[in-house]
């Protein structure tokens, strides 16, 4: 460990700094924190020499940081679609798409962690960006999705949606496969952006709200210590939107954002 300097990094990174960027800086991230902790060890003399390895690689190009979204309007269509075919890997991104979760969320649930009859899904807090457990309500429809999952339920495993080893998650190409498989140049992550559009666009629901429901982290530190509601009762409704639209059902936004806001907090 002592040995590794940076000449050696920059060499390890060169040939896919430029042509696998997003790679190339999970690489030199993943580097740093096993030098990092060396150095705490007491496995070499000083932590990982970042700063000079970033001196001798060349700029990446600049881009576009927001993840490809399919159009909230494309939706419907594209769900409808999905399910001309029946596999864990499509359910599963059909449950992604109607709770808005991100791919580990979803790829990761556990029977134990639902509760269908009372329509809620708790997801540990080690499995949360933001380290803390986050409650999702479940639309009509995402109930109805989790019911077909159980088609794939096994006994060795307490996962809704088992990868080739049933004790292991899908993997996270899977769900990008099935885009790929279907040509469409959108990420699984980008369903997230067409629910945050869809509620801005075409709901009144609050954008706290449409926040809470997305498990995103406030910003504002001082709004942050004063916000001590997930808004669960008020997500209730806007999944209930969410799942009708995405069912191809007209969503009611509009009529209940009243109702929303007069809900429990």
């Amino acid at each position: 460990m002592n040995e590794i300097e940076g000449p050696a990094i920059r060499d390890v990174l060169t040939p896919i700094w430029l042509s696998k960027p997003e790679t190339a800086r999970r690489v030199r991230q993943r580097i740093a924190t096993v030098l990092d902790w060396a150095c705490a060890k007491g496995l070499r003399a000083t932590e990982a020499p970042m700063r000079s390895i970033a001196k001798g690689l060349p700029r990446q190009p600049k881009k576009d940081q927001h993840f490809a979204a399919m159009s909230y309007a494309d939706v419907p269509t594209f769900v409808e679609k999905l399910r001309e075919r029946e596999s864990v890997g499509r359910v599963a991104l059909e449950a992604l798409i109607l709770t808005a979760g991100r791919s580990g969320e979803i790829r990761g649930a556990c029977w134990s962690e639902l509760d269908l009859q009372n329509r809620i899904w708790s997801v540990p807090a080690e499995r949360m960006k933001m380290g803390r457990t986050h409650l999702v309500p479940l639309s009509d429809a995402a109930v109805a999705v989790f019911e077909r999952a159980k088609a794939f339920k096994v006994g060795a495993s307490d996962l809704v949606f088992p990868g080739q080893n049933v004790k292991r998650p899908l993997s996270d190409m899977t769900l990008l496969k099935i885009l790929r498989d279907m040509e469409l140049g959108v990420t699984v992550h980008g369903f997230r952006s067409a629910f945050r559009d869809w509620v801005a666009e075409q709901t009144d629901y609050p954008g706290e709200v449409a926040e809470a429901a997305l498990a995103h982290a406030v910003s504002n530190k001082v709004e942050a210590a004063y916000r001590r509601t997930d808004r669960l009762d008020k997500r209730r409704l806007l999944m209930r939107d969410w799942g009708a639209f995405v069912c191809g059902r007209e969503a009611t936004g509009k009529d209940v954002a009243g109702e929303a806001d007069n809900g429990a907090s």
